[in-house]
């Protein structure tokens, strides 16, 4: 792997603000995506997914966990 060059910016990870502290990832879906993982913050506010290093981040509006969030791919317009 060539080196990394010090001048070059490195963008940080995604951010996803969500109401439950259980998520899904799927990395965005589609071909640029990774198989689909279920994630728990436990008693942290936030989470990041082990393949695209998105964070998921709680919100402070809390739902119950027995409401049912799809974890199917968004659009653009929802991240």
């Amino acid at each position: 792997m060539p080196p990394r060059h010090p001048d070059v910016m490195v963008p940080p990870p995604e951010e996803i603000v969500v109401s439950t502290k259980r998520v899904a990832c799927d990395g965005g879906g589609g071909a640029l995506g990774h198989p689909l993982v279920y994630l728990d913050m436990g008693e942290d506010d936030a989470v990041e997914c082990g393949y695209c290093d998105r964070r998921f981040v709680l919100t402070a509006s809390v739902r119950p966990e027995s409401e049912y969030e799809s974890p199917a791919a968004r659009g653009p317009e929802a991240h």
